[in-house]
């Protein structure tokens, strides 16, 4: 049976800082436009790389003169998930999905708004390397990693037998304590620049069966059982 190899999107094939970037300067073209005001997008990444998270927005705005009022915060919010943005695959990320390809099923199951993911998808051409692709948020939030929906749901869909399926994700709170639980291997991508990089396990059961720091790591022969 063929092997099926499920990827995760954030920090596993991209990198999400990637996306945080082209998103603020997508909300400064919009200020820049309604507000005639500039240099947004270097103020929110200033705080994002000091470590916010959550309150960038509220926290640039008054440096520029601007009251952080709900009803502008909901607006920019708006701006940055619908946005276009400019990413790319990591390169080790495209050398991998070129070299599996025709070898395996390559499949995508990731988190977020809905919308989102698919302009992110869109973006990195992934719907002509995976198919099926899976956004949980489909089905509502509720159904979001670590929620086991998304992998049963992929694993019916290709008619594959756990032991066949790997999924290689970032995040230790909630990528692989489902698969695991359903019998597939699991691979963790601990880039350096990733979200998650240095968040720990919260028990064994989150724990993927093997971690690499780079999918340049990533062996095919290890990857599909070529070697036995």
């Amino acid at each position: 049976m063929t092997r099926v190899v499920v990827f995760d999107l954030d920090d596993t094939l991209y990198l999400e800082r990637d996306f945080v970037r082209s998103g603020f300067a997508a909300v400064g073209r919009w200020l820049s436009a309604h507000y005639d005001i500039s240099e947004f997008e270097a103020h929110a990444w200033d705080l994002f790389l000091a470590g916010r998270r959550g309150d960038v927005f509220d926290r640039a705005l008054p440096q520029l003169g601007l009251d952080s009022q709900p009803a502008l915060i909901r607006r920019l919010v708006r701006v940055y998930r619908e946005h276009l943005p400019t990413i790319g695959l990591e390169p080790a990320a495209a050398d991998l999905l070129a070299a599996l390809s025709g070898r395996c099923r390559l499949a995508l199951l990731t988190d977020g708004y809905h919308d989102t993911q698919q302009r992110k998808i869109a973006a990195l051409g992934l719907a002509e390397r995976c198919r099926p692709i899976v956004c949980t948020d489909q089905w509502g939030r509720a159904h979001w990693k670590p929620s086991p929906r998304g992998f049963l749901h992929l694993q019916q869909a290709l008619g594959a037998s756990p032991e066949r399926c790997i999924y290689i994700g970032d995040n230790p709170a909630k990528d692989f304590r489902a698969p695991k639980a359903l019998g597939w291997a699991t691979l963790r991508v601990r880039h350096p620049l990733g979200e998650h990089a240095r968040a720990a396990p919260a028990t064994p059961l989150d724990e993927a069966d093997a971690t690499v720091s780079s999918l340049a790591e990533v062996t095919i022969a290890d990857l599909l059982g070529l070697d036995g």
